[in-house]
């Protein structure tokens, strides 16, 4: 085996466990996520449709889940981005150390959302 083989064996192996890294981080996700809408009153599977989701979950931080074709718009939607994630902190009654959770480890943050002690209290 030569030197060309063995990165091309490495390189493989590297893909191969990031994959399986992937896909452990988004069941993760997908679980937290579920847990988070079944807080807020909404059932779990709405969790998994891809634009309904982000309409409920629009409706649970908001209170007006048809704010989220506003993602929609180029510019706009990057500042939207960074509000909606504050006003779901706020629905839960969490402050700016859970939003910067939210923005730099989000799948920690979404877990201590789904799984913590953190309270839905409605949009702010």
């Amino acid at each position: 085996m030569d030197n060309e083989q063995a990165i091309e064996a490495l390189a493989g192996a590297f893909s191969g466990v990031s994959m399986i890294i992937s896909l452990v981080v988004l069941v993760v996700l997908i679980i937290a996520l579920w847990k988070v809408f079944e807080k807020a009153g909404e059932a779990g599977w709405k969790s998994l449709i891809p634009f309904y989701s982000s309409y409920i979950l629009f409706k649970i931080a908001w209170g007006n889940g048809l704010l989220f074709l506003l993602m929609f718009v180029p510019c706009v939607n990057v500042v939207v981005s960074f509000i909606v994630l504050w006003k779901l902190c706020k629905a839960f009654d969490q402050g700016i150390g859970m939003y910067l959770l939210m923005l730099f480890v989000t799948p920690v943050a979404w877990l201590i959302l789904g799984f913590g002690s953190a309270q839905y209290i409605g949009p702010q």
